[in-house]
């Protein structure tokens, strides 16, 4: 069974950081992308990183370049969402997801991220 298990959440005030984990079970983890996918309150999902199978190669979405980053470790099945300087407009569920043939085909059940003073 796939299962994708995301934690690190948590309030934070706006200029701070945290970092996302995710980990994976039921497959072979080196060999997907994953991607990282989030929601605000009432708002639609909105993609925000990925990352090759190898880790060697990353894409983020205009609203988070230089502020967040996105890597992994294949040996733990785990991959990581470090944000840094995080905005109160930041504040979404954030779901771990994996890729296969362009599709997102596994999610996590996400873990909330909230930017407030």
């Amino acid at each position: 069974e796939v299962q994708l298990v995301e934690s690190g959440g948590g309030l934070v005030q706006p200029g701070g950081s945290l970092r996302l984990s995710c980990a994976a079970s039921g497959f072979t983890f080196s060999s997907y992308w994953m991607y990282w996918v989030r929601q605000a309150p009432g708002k639609g999902l909105e993609w925000v990183s990925a990352i090759n199978s190898g880790g060697g190669t990353t894409y983020y979405a205009d609203s988070v370049k230089g502020r967040f980053t996105i890597s992994r470790d294949n040996a733990k099945n785990t991959v990581y969402l470090q944000m840094n300087s995080l905005k109160p407009e930041d504040t979404a569920v954030y779901y771990c997801v994996r890729g296969v043939g362009g599709a997102l085909d596994a999610w996590g059940q996400g873990t909330l991220v909230t930017v407030s003073s």
